[in-house]
């Protein structure tokens, strides 16, 4: 049996050597963009959103390549029925992305309790539902690749915006342990940490609190009307950043974190250093709070 060849760019493959990639949120933003830039090129994709009228198109305009099915990532049973469509279509899931999320904006006492639980349960726990789903299928394979799109503010969290840099940290958390956890099962993790791209993050897909307190907390409203200001207008190209989670993907040695974007990694590295310092004149007084039979050269450690 012939193999077909595809040929794009530099990407050069037979269609049976590709990997099927399975992503959710994929009506705007990273997860259409990178949907799209796959299927250009020749990959399968397993494209997932809340409405599946939204993404459609890509089934008529890729019929061999592009599979869509309607998932909100809250909802466990549309997680497992998903994966199950995937696998059942493709036969496998070489590649993750839990991309389906949205912002919150508000100081810590601002939003309500649904608005907080609500970013949880979309940002954090419904990737980690995918994740779980996903996993025995991918040690059954005998390897994948988990791609999680977090945020320079899953590095740096900012005030007004605390509980979304809440849900990417925890989700960066998850992601560390799980690479570990995983690594013996030719399993890869990567982190995706996009700073200022030009998707639909400052209007859509970005709430405020359904009151402020402005007299309060004047950030709050002045990052609100930052985000309307500059959307749409964002320096980042996503499509450039999805060929690089390619780039990532096909890599031999894949990184944990994957910052994007000149704003990202300078905030990082600043942050890094800004860490360093704060932790400098405190160091040897947390260093010796052993008890004064531990050895302090060990760092704590008993004889």
């Amino acid at each position: 049996m012939r193999r077909q060849r595809w040929s794009a760019g530099n990407y050069k493959f037979y269609m049976d050597d590709k990997k099927v990639w399975f992503i959710t949120g994929c009506s705007t933003g990273f997860g259409r963009d990178l949907a799209e830039v796959l299927l250009e090129i020749g990959y399968r994709v397993v494209a997932t959103a809340r409405d599946q009228n939204t993404i459609s198109d890509l089934n008529e305009k890729y019929p061999e390549l592009a599979r869509t099915f309607a998932l909100d990532v809250t909802n466990k049973d549309q997680v497992r029925e998903a994966l199950d469509y995937a696998v059942k279509e493709f036969g496998t899931i070489d590649v993750l992305v839990n991309n389906a999320g949205y912002g919150l904006l508000g100081a810590v006492e601002e939003p309500t309790d649904e608005q907080i639980r609500q970013q949880f349960e979309t940002n954090f726990f419904g990737a980690v539902d995918v994740i779980r789903a996903a996993l025995p299928q991918m040690r059954k394979q005998g390897g994948g690749h988990v791609l999680n799109l977090s945020s320079v503010a899953g590095f740096i969290a900012s005030g007004s915006a605390g509980y979304y840099a809440a849900t990417k940290f925890a989700l960066e958390a998850i992601s560390e342990a799980l690479a570990q956890e995983v690594a013996e099962h030719n399993i890869k993790v990567t982190i995706v940490e996009p700073g200022p791209f030009r998707t639909d993050f400052g209007g859509r897909s970005l709430r405020g609190p359904e009151s402020t307190m402005e007299d309060v907390y004047p950030n709050t409203v002045r990052f609100l009307n930052y985000f309307a200001e500059v959307d749409r207008k964002q320096v980042g190209d996503p499509r450039k950043a999805a060929k690089v989670m390619i780039d990532v993907v096909e890599s031999e040695n894949p990184p944990l974190r994957l910052p994007l974007g000149v704003n990202c990694i300078t905030r990082i590295e600043a942050e890094l250093e800004k860490v360093k310092n704060d932790i400098a004149p405190w160091r040897e007084a947390g260093w010796n709070t052993a008890f004064g039979e531990a050895n302090a050269s060990t760092g704590g450690e008993t004889k």
